[in-house]
């Protein structure tokens, strides 16, 4: 019996009691896994809400890739639980139940061995799949490099932050079951992504909501940027909270993860035509909509028109992201009059005078420029203060525990228990840095999405 077999059987009985559009979501997610790019999401939790104006760019090569693909790879087998795996280190994890399937892998729980069986509060997952798929190269390479927790907690440590917004990667391995083998990967247990709220809080976030949320993720950037990374996918559905804090968020798929800078050496300002529009359409920068490799001034710009969208509920290319170049061009006009940019997005009088200044200062780096980050956060700050407000690590988002949804007080009978989100891409365990950039590129083709 295969993973996505399993899952089928056991149906979920978990509804969501949010908003009426978030119900509807939820009955849609009820028989619907959801599947972030190249990463696997719980089926328990349902966490993404579906983009009603975005699909995925209609690319022929990725389309046959598609068709052709379940003919070529194999789909992972149910694990049982109480399954255990060896990781590399030689430490041994017990699986739990599946929560999630994609591609042609499944999702479980996962805690370190011991005589007691999984729960549902265990703290990890780990996503398996034959060891012939893929190769899903960059992520796992990015999460060896850059993921390990004792790197983290030195930068929280010498940075002076609460806690850093990037999962933590626990190991990785093969593991041999009925003759075949397995690759699998280990990292944090997540709760709902940013999308989920967003849609449920009818498209808005709170001013003092977005900067927190900026604030956060400018510890993140600088963060992978320093590790020699870019992410190039930034948006609120790879945005997770913490399983039990949800004042914490964590950027997560780094399937579009670009090593910018190996060894040190920048690479060079080039415009590839088979590149062009790489990422998600409405968010991804400037330089992707020209086919040039992500830098660290397109995460920043991506940042930017994030926060536009969240705050004002919409973008201006929104309505017709069918033509990338048309995004792409309006982006382009946009990005030498910031100030239209502001005048169409926020109409009243109250601007956000804090973004406007942000957008202007990284339209001024160039391609290889280290950006000034704490410049960056300093305006994110100074936008805070003029509402009154403070960096008091609080999200405000309409949350319970564990990342729960929770508009309006309901009956006790309706309240459902919160499950995780989580994001999980397995790379092949060895691989050169020309295949990592090489399996970047195949996959990002698959990302870009268009106006309906």
């Amino acid at each position: 019996m295969t993973c996505g077999q399993h899952l089928k059987k056991e149906k979920l009985s978990r509804v969501w009691i949010v908003s009426s559009a978030a119900r509807k979501v939820s009955m849609f997610m009820k028989s619907n896994l959801p599947v972030y790019g190249s990463f696997l999401v719980s089926c328990v939790s349902q966490n993404s809400l579906p983009n009603p104006r975005s699909v995925k760019m209609p690319r022929v090569k990725a389309a046959q890739a598609e068709r052709q693909g379940p003919a070529k790879r194999r789909l992972a087998e149910h694990f049982a639980a109480g399954e255990i795996i060896t990781d590399m280190t030689k430490k041994e994890w017990k699986l739990g139940s599946p929560v999630g399937q994609g591609g042609f892998g499944c999702i479980y729980l996962a805690d370190m061995n011991s005589s007691k069986s999984v729960g549902s509060d265990a703290p990890c997952v780990v996503k398996v799949e034959p060891s012939d798929n893929g190769p899903l190269f960059t992520e796992l390479k990015f999460y060896q490099r850059a993921a390990k927790p004792e790197q983290i907690q030195k930068w929280i440590r010498t940075h002076k932050l609460k806690y850093l917004g990037v999962p933590k990667y626990w190991g990785s391995g093969l593991h041999d079951k009925n003759g075949k083998s397995y690759r699998f990967m280990i990292i944090d247990r997540f709760g709902s992504d940013l999308q989920k709220i967003y849609e449920a809080n009818a498209k808005r976030f709170s001013r003092k909501t977005v900067l927190q949320l900026s604030l956060r993720i400018l510890d993140i950037l600088e963060y992978i940027h320093e590790h020699e990374y870019v992410h190039g996918d930034i948006k609120a559905s790879n945005l997770l909270l913490s399983y039990k804090n949800p004042d914490q968020v964590y950027l997560v798929d780094y399937g579009l993860a670009y090593r910018y800078c190996p060894e040190g050496a920048h690479k060079e300002y080039k415009e590839d035509p088979k590149r062009c529009h790489d990422g998600t359409i409405e968010f991804t920068s400037i330089d992707a909509h020209n086919g040039v490799a992500p830098s660290r001034r397109g995460d920043l710009e991506i940042l930017g028109y994030c926060m536009i969208q969240w705050l004002s509920g919409h973008l201006p290319w929104e309505d017709n992201l069918r033509d990338p170049n048309y995004v792409r061009d309006s982006k382009i006009r946009y990005r030498e009059n910031i100030a239209s940019l502001m005048d169409k997005c926020f109409p009243e009088k109250n601007k956000p005078d804090e973004i406007a200044k942000y957008m202007e200062t990284v339209k001024l780096l160039d391609y290889v420029e280290k950006p000034l980050y704490q410049k960056l956060r300093d305006i994110l700050l100074q936008g805070l203060k003029a509402i009154g407000s403070k960096d008091d690590g609080k999200l405000d988002l309409t949350v319970v525990e564990n990342g729960s949804l929770r508009t309006k007080p309901v009956a006790k009978k309706r309240k459902k228990e919160a499950e995780q989100s989580v994001e999980c891409s397995v790379e092949d365990m060895e691989c050169s840095d020309k295949q990592t950039e090489e399996a970047t590129h195949t996959r990002s083709k698959t990302r870009k999405r268009v106006q309906k």
